[in-house]
């Protein structure tokens, strides 16, 4: 295909522009042959007419497909020319944040001016051992190429960085040694590259200076040589320096500064030490003021001189040296004060007694007259005569700058040789990996010298650069067997021929040197007579005579000719150095003999060093015969000569190159500049790589990869099996030029822009199906959108008409509306008129009727009122008429009556004087006499009821009567009243005007004071409202306050509680960290441990080759014997304290404190423990004596004594085994709960404690009895008995008596059992006191509670009496008084019934052992044979038959055989397949339990150290072994769950079986081996995670990253140079499956095992967290797996990982939290990044990633293809500024080597130790059952 046919419209183009040196442009139109110009459009919218040039019509560079840019390799570009390599690396580096890109086999490192977090220990894990095509660019994968072809192909290697002064050369040779130093495994051996380090400010203050470019400029070149031994491991290194620009010593341009040390000193000067050097201000000494700009912005030169103070000190420079150093410095700095004086054109003088010539003689020791003579003349020798001539000013000023620069050059040359010496090693060298730090080609606008010989060395570095490119391009195409092409590049030769080759420009400038008068203008005519329009490459300014110009391959330069032949010449006379030579100071003479005597700084390797290659390295220049003959040397000859041997040494190794460059002038962090950086990739050969590789085949694929990415290009019918064929046919249809492409053995071969025309094609395949998708959908979404809208207009229709429909009706409606509204209100009116009228008649109608009738009843009511007026006056009138008329009648009746009576007054009166009358009255007179006697009597009665009546009549009427007269003259009063009061009525008149007229005051004063009374009651009530608001309002903050009260009290509850619980999770992230911390001492002291065995071993095999410094061994490691065996050490704890004064004091090494304080605490203790067992033992053996003595002074013991005795030991033992079983459940009773309440007085375990005491002293006295009762019984039966057999029983008794005292057992046992039974009813005693005395203590408390309840009843009446918030707050406080208190009493009691078991704990273990001793001695003492051979038979006592205790027997001389079969020799397959889990582990402590029930210290002891170092022998023999290590961290862990669950503690027998409880250990406390064994544990599980972390390590990036489980998901895109691992599934390419798979197998090797569950869970969530670690780092380090497509595979890896989780239930065991980041990392691949709701959603759901980590994410975020965007710069800042206020570690990477606490919770066995079989495959016959 024709590259014209790419310029077609919409394509991308650059453009040449002054400011930004290219820019980007698009045609406007297709490109045809022949035309002129190009319509083009700017990116800013601007329309351009580009003019193509008539001659060359060479069209501009193509631009590159946007999903290239932003590639980690130049050469992965399709189109390789400048504009895409200055735009790749501005995107990368502004965009992207990345300073480091391949170029090929080159390295481009920008200078960011910024701190980034990109050089931890972790990025360097992430990159060693890596490919270097797999990771992201960075100085450390150049390093670890560099050092992994080192040990692969046993070749020496090379690291050249170059680069502008600033641009960061140093910086980057630091950290490549850094890489070098951390993976060799060199950080705890020599240091070599903290010793570098510690050079580096010494280096630099003596080398570096500040130049207009850069304050910290280096001023020479090195070359570093790190040396390797044989296993790869730094022992040495090695520095040389080239051309050190000594003309700064005498001369700075403006703006710059001499060499930093001088500064330091000046700034210095006022130290005490300094003041002999007679210092001062840095603008005093004319070395020092040149430049103007003596200080540097934010260097203290003071500090800095602290700092190369202390590292000379590092570096072994005394202090003596260290000020002759500094003497000298100075004598430099007076020196440069020093004057001349003119006496004549050719001679001059120095003035007498010059004060800077004097201080410079008193400093350097020589004499002033002899320097002086000699700076003013100089010895001329001839043939036959030598004689002195004076030289002029000028000529004296250049000697005394040369002799200047000389000796500065010496000290310079001394110093690094020290720095050598600091840095050399004794050990051989094997291998060197050297970095070369050396400036980049340099043009400013005056040229000298240093510049020439610079841009000198970089020809020839770049002609070396070049032949390497080429011969890596060659051996490229040879290995894919394709035809080799010359390559047409640039070859430098003809310039460096030109500088160096014979008749060169250093030849004619050496030889003008040598001429007599010899000058810079004779020079540059000779240059101009031999080059000029000879050599293309060499020209002649036009306005200048001095000058003259090279066409560097970089650039042309002009150099100026002035101080050439100075600055070659470098002259020195002889008689000046030899004045310095014969100097006082010892150091000065020093500097001069190394010149005669030792090598130069650039000499070849020392002889210690032999190079790997077959090229031997030669030294920088042949040892010189004469100093004199030295210093005639030019200093362009000495660089020629150090330039041919690093040359040499260069080809002798593998290169390896890094180009730094500057991107801005101004030290701007991230700003790039383009024309800046275009000069320096011009000028390091960066653009020369890219014009090496575009004119061959720069693009190259594998098959494979071009089946993958360009399948979409092949139909079904031409996709075949053999993948080669089928790219081959679809290459030859799509490229119809063959000369385009090239088919090689594993790859395809693409010309420049092949890959672009391919891309095109592939994007407009894709677009065009894009099109026909888009086309297809837009249809169908159209026809959808066409189908809702004929919906939506026909339901608008239809409720458009409805709704006219509607309106019609309402019209319709609204009209008969109106029309009845009419009718109505036409009826309304009408009828409101004719009411009106009607209304209005009968209104008149009405009153008109109403005055009438009103008239009519006025005239009824006045006749009515007359007729009633004349009514009444015509009844009073009768009325008075009547009563005249009846009172005269009643007079008139009243008078008759009247005169009737007194008529028959008188007739009566006369009869009553007759007798006659008297005798007719007296016929009858008795009979009436007697009724009339009656009669008087009732008239009496009468009478004198009369007289009653009378007398209240007269009562009455006198009352009345006096009433009446009272009434009269109260009514004569009332007239006299009356007339006083009509008196009174005048004066009350005017009283009452008078009262009124007060009345009218009064009211108005009343009226006054109701208005001032109801202002008043309104100020009062207006107050009383106020004080109501006042009081509402103080309520209601009353209650706002108690609302916040109660708020803040919940508050601060909650925040106490969030408090605690942060605390809680400090606590316990303090714990994980000591936890960890602890674990990681373990792993280094397990190291260290191992590191001892190899020593060790080494030292074995060199005991016939003893060296010097190498006789140091760790401390840490004990024998193998006593290692581990602190913790029951009782009988060789004496022999400790000698074990360590024998340790030689050079075997010393750093401990574990807390370790070595815990043993020697441990050994104090152990002391004690012994002594009291040594004087306890003591004891016993007195009393023991003491028996014997008494027993063999008794007389001879009958028989029936013998036999009583033998009985009574009997009953003592089976009742001791009584009281054992008793005091077990007293044990079992006390210890069931631990809570004071249970243990208190009256509790359970008290009544048991008194049941047992009652039950035992009753039993105590029955025992009694009963052996009184059996006394008297065999006593009698021996008497019985004895005539019979006298002799014979007797002599039998006798002889079993003499053999049992020969033995003396029956005493012991006899002395034993009745100790043993006083110290039981001693015991029994004491304990019934305790008893009588708790009794009392219950009785005191129950007086002490009636005191409180009558205490709490005062209380409580006292509270009734107070308000209630005060009673509250009183019985609160009484409350808290009275727990307090009760708590007091509690801890009190649980400390006493602590110490209550402790000591019941401690009895119980003395009984058990002693009578397990007597146990034991019966067994051994008395046979059955002799019980059964008694003569009398005894009363039968049945004992109990002993069963199988769950316990192994061996002998002593077995143990190491125990160890040998079941731990070194022992095959885990198949005793995890055919045994029970754990086997091992039960039969070690079986074994354990045999020897604690023997008691025997010594063989406890030496079983578990012999276990234990048996178990690290088989791990470090077999601990690759993933199912060893598993095996033994399964077998230790239920060891140590044995030794914990048959401990006897209480914590651990919770879930014992009571016969388990039973196996418990009776004699030894194993706690602090369970530490040991613990620890042990902690090792195996690091060295499990370390096994399985180096399987699944290389499967991880495979299988996780770089497979595709969903195939087609993720397109590959365009490689460079540098291949990565393919994505496709090669044979041997790890998978998802073959993680999963290995996954698998790690669990069932576990599970098989018998590995506890939750350890499981820890394994499998540490192999997650590895899992998730790398995955991420690398992620984070390759910019080519930031992709969408990339983040749906890992979320489909990790959801298969997930899915694993839950088969195995194992989702609960912390796992899948530890891939939390991960998952977050592929969701943010996912999600939109474009608005500021997207980097919200961000924000809140990557909570598992840092700040660094997200925004590095976001920046290597990479389109795999063009249908996808970039993320924007803005929306990273946006994230920046969001997540601005977290707080998270600002490391990028997680830390993959991080290792989980580990713990190993409690699970003890159901396992029964007595049905525990040992099967004869193990070969443990020499073990029996006990």
């Amino acid at each position: 295909m024709a590259a014209s046919e790419l310029y077609t419209k919409y394509a991308r183009v650059w453009i040449p522009d002054p400011e930004e040196v290219w820019k980007s442009a698009e045609l406007l139109k297709d490109y045809k042959p022949g035309d002129k110009v190009l319509q083009l459009r700017l990116e800013e919218g601007k329309d351009l007419e580009y003019c193509l040039d008539p001659k060359t019509k060479e069209l501009p560079p193509l631009r590159n497909p946007d999903i290239l840019v932003g590639e980690n390799d130049l050469t992965a570009l399709s189109y390789l020319h400048e504009p895409a390599v200055l735009h790749n690396l501005k995107v990368r580096f502004i965009d992207s944040k990345l300073i480091y890109t391949y170029c090929g086999i080159v390295l481009v490192a920008i200078n960011p001016y910024e701190q980034l977090p990109i050089y931890g220990e972790d990025i360097i894990n992430a990159y060693s051992g890596q490919n270097m095509g797999d990771m992201d660019p960075h100085i450390f994968a150049v390093a670890e190429e560099a050092y992994k072809q080192m040990a692969r192909d046993e070749r020496n290697q090379s690291i050249i960085v170059s680069g502008e002064s600033g641009a960061g050369k140093t910086v980057s040779a630091k950290y490549a040694m850094r890489y070098f130093a951390t993976v060799s495994g060199s950080a705890s051996e020599a240091n070599v590259e903290e010793k570098v380090l510690a050079s580096n400010p010494i280096m630099e203050s003596i080398g570096n200076a500040k130049t207009t470019r850069n304050d910290n400029s280096s001023r020479f070149g090195k070359y570093i040589e790190i040396g390797f031994d044989k296993r790869y491991r730094i022992i040495g290194a090695n520095m040389r320096t080239y051309l050190l620009e000594k003309s700064r010593v005498v001369f700075q341009a403006e703006e710059e500064r001499n060499y930093h040390i001088f500064y330091q000193l000046c700034a210095s000067a006022a130290l005490p030490e300094f003041k002999t050097l007679r210092l001062g201000n840095a603008n005093y000494f004319h070395y020092t003021k040149q430049g103007g700009s003596p200080v540097i912005d934010g260097v203290d030169d003071a500090k800095e001189m602290v700092n190369t103070r202390q590292a000379c000190t590092l570096l072994g420079i005394s202090d003596s040296y260290q000020m002759g150093i500094f003497r000298i410095l100075a004598g430099i700095l007076h020196l440069g004060n020093v004057e001349f004086a003119s006496r004549d054109s050719d001679s001059c003088t120095i003035p007498p007694k010059h004060e800077p010539l004097t201080i410079f003689c008193d400093l350097m020791g020589v004499e002033y007259e002899e320097m002086a003579h000699w700076l003013c003349h100089r010895k001329l020798a001839t043939a036959t005569e030598t004689y002195i001539k004076p030289i002029s000013k000028l000529h004296a000023i250049n000697a005394r700058d040369a002799l200047a620069k000389h000796i500065y050059a010496n000290l310079f040359n001394w110093i690094v040789d020290h720095v050598n010496k600091a840095l050399h090693a004794t050990v051989k060298q094997h291998s060197f990996i050297g970095v070369l730090d050396i400036y980049g080609f340099e043009t400013f606008e005056i040229n000298s010298f240093e510049q020439f010989c610079i841009n000198y060395a970089n020809e020839k570095l770049q002609q070396q650069f070049n032949m390497h490119v080429f011969k890596l391009e060659q051996e490229e195409y040879m290995k894919e067997q394709i035809p080799w092409t010359l390559i047409d590049f640039y070859d430098n030769q003809p310039c460096i021929n030109l500088i160096e080759a014979k008749m060169g420009i250093l030849d004619l400038l050496d030889e003008e040197c040598k001429m007599p008068k010899g000058s810079d203008d004779t020079w540059a005519q000779k240059l101009y007579n031999t080059h000029l329009n000879k050599c293309a490459l060499f020209e002649k300014p036009r306005l200048s005579n001095k000058a003259f110009i090279i066409k560097h391959f970089a650039d042309k330069v002009e150099y100026q000719c002035e101080g050439f032949l100075e600055k070659n010449k470098d002259t020195v006379y002889e008689e000046q150095i030899k004045v310095l030579k014969s100097s006082k100071f010892k150091l000065l003479p020093e500097l001069f003999q190394d010149e005669e005597k030792a090598l130069s700084p650039t000499s070849g390797t020392p002889s210690g060093r032999v190079p790997l290659s077959r090229t031997a390295v030669k030294p920088a220049k042949a040892r010189p015969g004469q100093a004199s003959k030295e210093h005639k040397k030019t200093v362009g000859h000495q660089f020629r000569n150090s330039l041919h041997l690093l040359m040499e040494t260069l080809n002798a190794t593998t290169p390896h190159y890094v180009r730094c460059i500057k991107p801005n002038d101004f030290k701007f962090p991230f700003t790039f500049d383009e024309k800046r950086a275009v000069q320096q990739l011009r000028a390091c050969g960066v653009l020369e790589t890219i014009r090496i590789s575009a004119a061959g085949f720069p693009s190259r694929w594998t098959y494979q990869e071009f089946f993958s990415r360009y399948r979409v290009l092949m139909k079904q019918r031409d996709i075949l099996s053999d993948r080669k064929q089928t790219c081959k046919n679809v290459l030859e249809k799509l490229i119809l030029d063959k000369d385009k492409y090239q088919f090689g053995k594993t790859k395809i071969f693409f010309r420049a822009g092949q890959v672009a025309y391919l891309e095109k094609i592939r994007a407009d395949k894709l677009r065009a199906a894009c099109i026909r998708i888009q086309k297809t959908i837009r249809g169908w979404l159209m026809r959808k959108k066409y189908m809702r809208m004929r919906k939506a207009a026909i339901t608008i229709q239809r409720y458009v008409r409805g709704y006219q429909a509607r309106c019609y009706a309402k019209f319709l409606r609204r009209t008969r509306a109106a029309i009845t509204i009419q009718k109505f209100q036409r009826m309304y009116v009408v009828r409101k008129r004719y009411q009106c009228m009607r209304a209005a008649t009968i209104a008149l109608q009405a009153l008109l009727r109403g005055y009438m009738a009103r008239n009519k009843y006025q005239m009824m009511l006045q006749e009515h009122k007359s007729i009633i007026i004349q009514k009444h006056v015509r009844g009073w009138l009768a009325r008075v008429h009547y009563r005249r008329t009846l009172k005269a009648i009643v007079y008139l009746q009243c008078c008759y009556r009247r005169m009737m009576a007194k008529r028959e007054l008188k007739k009566l009166k006369i009869e009553a004087r007759s007798v006659e009358r008297y005798k007719k009255l007296h016929i009858g007179l008795e009979n009436k006499i007697m009724q009339l006697q009656r009669k008087i009597d009732e008239q009496n009665k009468e009478y004198k009821s009369l007289l009653e009546k009378l007398s209240n009549l007269e009562i009455t009427y006198s009352t009345e009567t006096e009433k009446l007269r009272s009434d009269v003259e109260r009514l004569r009063m009332s007239e006299e009243e009356a007339k006083n009061a009509t008196n009174r009525v005048l004066s009350l008149q005017e009283e009452i005007a008078k009262l009124r007229k007060e009345l009218h005051q009064t009211q108005s004063e009343k009226k006054t004071i109701e208005e001032w009374a109801d202002k008043y009651k309104h100020e009062t009530e207006q107050l009383v409202l106020e004080l109501k608001e006042q009081n509402t309002l103080l309520k209601t903050e009353k209650e706002e306050l108690n609302r916040r009260i109660h708020d803040q009290a919940r508050e601060i509850t909650e925040t106490m509680e969030k408090k605690l619980v942060e605390e809680t999770k400090q606590l316990e992230l303090d714990l994980n960290d000591e936890r960890l911390r602890y674990q990681n001492l373990l792993n280094e002291f397990s190291r260290l441990e191992e590191r001892y065995d190899d020593l060790k071993d080494e030292m074995t095999l060199m005991v016939n080759i003893p060296k010097p410094g190498h006789k140091r061994t760790d401390s840490t490691h004990s024998s193998n014997e006593s290692e581990y065996t602190f913790s029951s050490e009782i009988t060789e704890a004496e022999d400790l304290p000698v074990r360590m004064e024998q340790e030689p004091s050079d075997k010393k090494a750093p401990l574990d404190m807390s370790l070595f304080l815990k043993l020697q605490k441990r050994v104090t203790e152990l002391e004690q423990e012994k002594q009291s067992l040594q004087d306890e033992l003591d004891r016993k053996e007195e009393q023991a004596l003491r028996a014997k003595a008494k027993e063999e002074e008794r007389p001879p013991i009958r028989g029936a004594e013998l036999e009583y005795e033998s009985l009574k030991r009997q009953e003592l033992e089976s009742e001791n085994k009584k009281l054992k079983n008793e005091l077990n459940e007293l044990q079992k009773a006390l210890t069931e709960t631990r809570s004071p309440e249970v243990t208190a007085p009256g509790a359970p375990a008290y009544r048991v404690l008194l049941d047992q005491l009652t039950s035992v002293s009753e039993e105590l006295e029955v025992r009694k009895e009963e052996v009184l009762i059996l006394r008297s019984q065999l006593v009698s039966q021996k008497e019985a008995i004895q005539p019979k057999n006298t002799m014979t029983d007797s002599t039998i008794l006798l002889e079993d008596v003499q053999k049992m005292k020969d033995k003396g057992e029956i005493a012991q046992a006899y002395i034993g059992l009745k100790e043993t039974n006083r110290l039981l009813e001693s015991q029994l005693q004491s304990q019934k006191k305790s008893h009588e005395n708790e009794l009392e203590s219950l009785r005191g408390e129950i007086q002490s509670l009636k005191e409180e309840n009558n205490r709490q009843q005062q209380l409580l009446a006292q509270n009734l009496q107070l308000p209630p918030e005060a009673r509250i707050e009183a019985s609160l406080q009484h409350e808290i008084t009275r727990l307090t208190n009760e708590n007091l009493d509690l801890m009190e009691q649980l400390e006493k019934q602590d110490k209550t078991v402790r000591k019941l704990k401690k009895q119980l273990k003395v009984f058990a052992k002693k009578i397990g001793e007597l146990e034991v001695g019966q067994m051994e003492n008395i046979s059955p044979g002799q019980i059964i051979d008694e003569p009398i038979r005894p009363v039968n006592i049945p004992r109990k038959e002993k069963d199988f205790q769950g316990m192994l027997e061996y002998k002593k001389e077995d143990e190491q055989k125990l160890v040998k079969n079941l731990i070194l020799e022992l095959k885990p397959r198949g005793v995890a397949v055919n045994l029970i889990p754990g086997l091992p582990a039960y039969i070690l402590f079986m074994c354990v339990r045999h020897a604690d029930y023997l008691n025997d210290d010594q063989k406890v002891r030496s079983l578990l150290t012999s276990t234990i170092n048996g178990i690290k022998k088989v791990l470090k023999k077999r601990g690759d072994d993933f199912e060893t290590v598993s095996f033994w961290l399964s077998n230790t862990c239920r060891f140590l769950h044995c030794l914990k669950q048959y401990s006897g503690e209480e914590g651990f027998m919770k879930h014992n079986t009571p016969r388990q409880n039973e196996h418990c250990l009776t004699n030894f406390d194993l706690a602090e081996y369970r530490q040991v064994l613990s620890d042990l544990a902690i090792q195996i599980y690091q060295q499990l995670v370390r096994v399985l972390e180096n399987i699944l390590q290389p499967m991880i990036v495979s299988g996780m990253l770089e497979h595709e489980t969903i195939q087609g998901v993720s397109g590959v895109k365009p490689t460079g140079l540098r291949k990565r691992t393919s994505s496709i599934a090669d044979e041997g390419t790890y998978t998802l499956d073959s993680i999963i798979r290995q996954l698998n197998s790690f669990h069932s090797v576990m599970c098989q095992h018998g590995m506890d569950p939750e350890l499981i869970k820890q394994v499998v969530k540490q192999m997650f967290y590895i899992i998730g670690a790398v995955t991420l780092n690398n992620l984070l380090l390759r910019k080519d797996m930031c992709s969408w497509s990339k983040g749906m595979q890992i979320r489909y890896n990790v959801s298969q990982l997930e899915e694993w989780l839950r088969d195995k239930n194992l989702m609960n065991s912390g796992a899948k939290e530890t891939l939390e980041p991960l998952i977050q990392a592929a969701q943010l691949l996912q999600v939109k990044k474009k608005t500021d709701e997207d980097a919200e959603a961000i924000c809140s759901m990557c909570n598992a990633l840092t700040t660094a980590q997200i925004v590095k994410v976001l920046n290597l975020y990479t389109p795999v293809n063009e249908f996808e965007e970039r993320v924007l710069v803005s929306f990273i800042r946006t994230i920046q500024v969001r997540l601005r206020d977290r707080k998270d570690s600002p490391q990028l990477l997680m830390d993959a080597k991080h290792i989980f606490p580990v713990t190993f919770p409690f699970n003890p066995s159901s396992l029964a130790l007595e049905t525990i079989q040992i099967p004869a495959s193990l070969g443990l016959g020499f073990i029996s059952r006990v």
